[in-house]
């Protein structure tokens, strides 16, 4: 059982160390308490998070309107199995679809790995009919880690040790509509692919690729399959990351953000496709189950009536602004990508000791492939708490080394 007496950093590593398998990374910090933009760790030092809950916490850490949902609903009804039906699970599908904007049809589950899982196999019970079942996706995507996930990723470094990779899968250059084209044959079911690549280092899709990429599935007879997990759910200031773009995929998935930090994932899709699902073809025991499910109409409840797709914009040109002003001393930083809450920044040497250092300052952020500061802040961020972390980042960056 948990202690009820205040506890070290140190004692919580001890215990983790000794008791946890080591397959993560970890900051030696034990975080204890949250609330917006902030955390405090075990020994009550505050830390502002530009990274909150690896992009789960799109309202920040406790947002109150989830907290008061997940507070009523685990004292009336936590789980039951998806053999009956709920309201809040069937409030959120109204909810989803309606802002899907082609009425789609909801599968709940836990995790975006989960979400891809259905969204492949979604795609082979389309394709079966006509002997369809290859998948092609992009180089630097991230889509998960079960083998059918990882086996759509297409970066070798999470495939080493744990070949073969299912088959099926090809990979094309990100924004190269040619080598998309190249590689579809009469086997190929769906493109699958984030609209923006997010563990990718923010990477924005070129002009017309999207476009590109819906046409040559209308021509060829294919599933568009968008991974939204990182960008979905109002991040980039659209409820969805391709709508930025005048493009409807035939599926797209969710995670992270959906339930305001509660862990759910889901698979959105047209209702010709979605009836490929029937009883017996895939199932989640724990997916869209009452608690996630009143936590995520709370997020969406949030968004709307505080105004934070606006919002997100609005805090992602101010980031860009910030860091513009940073690159014109700092020559580290090479480029500056940002949609909405989705901001990366390029630099020319490696990321992690940046990181490091913000930590020690009070900041945290992310570093992805090897040169990319990742941030996903929360949609309701201060403008105050931007400058705060920019000025700690600005200063990192320019006396780092020294």
């Amino acid at each position: 059982m948990a202690s009820t007496t205040p506890v070290s950093s140190a004692d919580v590593i001890a215990l983790a160390k000794r008791h946890l398998i080591g397959n993560y990374t970890r900051y030696p910090v034990c975080l204890v308490r949250g609330e917006g933009s902030w955390v405090w760790d075990a020994e009550g030092r505050r830390y502002l998070d530009f990274f909150p809950g690896w992009g789960c916490g799109l309202l920040g850490h406790c947002p109150p309107k989830v907290v008061q949902a997940v507070q009523e609903q685990v004292a009336t009804l936590i789980h039951v199995p998806n053999t009956w039906y709920t309201e809040p699970q069937a409030a959120l599908g109204q909810a989803i679809g309606e802002r899907s904007g082609f009425d789609g049809r909801s599968f709940f589950c836990n995790s975006g790995t989960e979400a891809t899982e259905a969204a492949i196999k979604l795609a082979r019970l389309n394709g079966k009919p006509q002997g369809k079942y290859k998948i092609v996706t992009m180089t630097n995507g991230f889509h998960g880690r079960t083998m059918g996930a990882l086996s759509a990723t297409a970066q070798p470094k999470y495939h080493a040790g744990v070949e073969p990779m299912l088959p099926g899968f090809l990979y094309a250059p990100y924004g190269d509509l040619d080598a998309v084209s190249k590689l579809i044959d009469n086997e190929t079911a769906a493109i699958l692919l984030e609209p923006i690549q997010g563990e990718g280092g923010i990477n924005l899709p070129p002009d017309g690729y999207l476009v590109g990429l819906r046409q040559l599935c209308d021509e060829r007879g294919l599933l568009l399959i968008f991974d939204e997990v990182q960008a979905g759910m109002g991040r980039t200031g659209k409820w969805f990351g391709h709508q930025h773009w005048p493009v409807a995929p035939d599926i797209f998935t969710l995670a992270k953000a959906m339930a305001g930090g509660v862990a759910m994932g889901g698979l959105v899709a047209t209702p010709t496709v979605a009836e490929k699902l029937k009883p017996g073809t895939h199932a989640a025991t724990f997916g869209g189950n009452p608690l996630a499910a009143r936590a995520a109409l709370a997020t969406i409840e949030t968004i709307e009536e505080e105004g934070l797709l606006a919002r997100a914009e609005q805090i992602g040109e101010r980031f860009r602004t910030r860091f513009q002003q940073i690159q014109q001393k700092c020559p580290l930083i090479t480029e500056i990508r940002v949609k909405g809450t989705m901001i990366g920044v390029q630099l020319s040497v490696e990321g992690a000791p940046v990181v490091q250092q913000c930590l020690e300052r009070g900041l945290l952020i992310n570093c992805t492939h090897a040169t990319v500061l990742r941030l996903l802040p929360a949609v309701n961020l201060a403008d105050d708490q931007i400058d705060d972390g920019c000025s700690v980042i600005e200063d990192v960056l320019l006396h780092l080394g020294s």
